[in-house]
């Protein structure tokens, strides 16, 4: 929850300028920006998206965005199950699932979060965590569960400077492909982002291991010079 129009003007401007990149690249944005930046971005070759999205289609849900209403806006994609819906919003793995089927039925594609607390990182229950996370999306979309983006952010790693090893992230990124692939037999070209402090200069280094696929960015891309340089790294 970030932003502003005149400094979205500036971000985005800063964004495009950077280009080209060798992968996809979007911007997933606060839902009141969401019409501004589909122009802005019109006819480029980067794609927006939302933050979030509503697990109901219509009806008597204020405050609620559907995936009917992002389709319109031509997004293409939306973060479900991000940790801080999960953690200040109460959202469960069920509520995660039916986002994420929702988005799909109107052709958005869900970025699905997964992750693990410090404290369940400890305990050595990291994996146990993510696959039930992702089992639980996994069942809900049933044979379109290759249609989405799943993410790994490991909690402890958001907004503290902290950041996993690359070690770290690849040994989860290959628990969570194993665990596609099984469902879906088509985990090896599936994509699965880490976002969890991912900055300029362990970009590199990160996507540089054999399961991880992209990023997730956070608080570096609020600065276009950074996300650039992070998106440059992901080619």
């Amino acid at each position: 929850m970030h932003g502003s129009r005149p400094a979205n003007a500036d971000l985005l401007t800063g964004v495009l300028a950077g280009r080209p990149y060798a992968g996809d690249v979007a911007v997933c944005v606060p839902f009141v920006f969401l019409t501004e930046t589909a122009a802005t971005l019109a006819g480029s070759d980067l794609r927006w998206g939302a933050q979030d999205v509503s697990a109901h289609e219509q009806g008597a849900y204020t405050g609620e965005v559907s995936a009917a209403m992002l389709a319109e806006c031509g997004c293409r994609y939306a973060i479900v199950g991000h940790s801080e819906r999960r953690a200040y919003h109460t959202e469960s793995d069920t509520l995660v699932a039916q986002k994420a089927q929702a988005a799909l039925a109107r052709g958005v594609t869900p970025i699905v979060c997964v992750g693990e607390t410090l404290a369940e990182r400890e305990a050595g229950q990291t994996e146990a965590v993510v696959k039930r996370q992702l089992s639980s999306v996994i069942h809900q979309l049933a044979h379109c569960a290759a249609e989405m983006v799943v993410a790994y952010e490991p909690v402890w790693a958001i907004g503290t400077g902290r950041t996993a090893t690359p070690d770290q992230a690849q040994a989860v990124h290959a628990v969570l492909r194993a665990q596609l692939q099984a469902a879906t037999g088509r985990g090896a070209s599936m994509k699965i982002l880490y976002g969890g402090s991912v900055k300029a200069d362990n970009a590199a280094t990160l996507f540089g291991m054999p399961d991880i696929d992209g990023g997730l960015i956070g608080g570096a891309s609020l600065k276009a010079g950074d996300f650039v340089a992070i998106c440059r790294a992901a080619g």
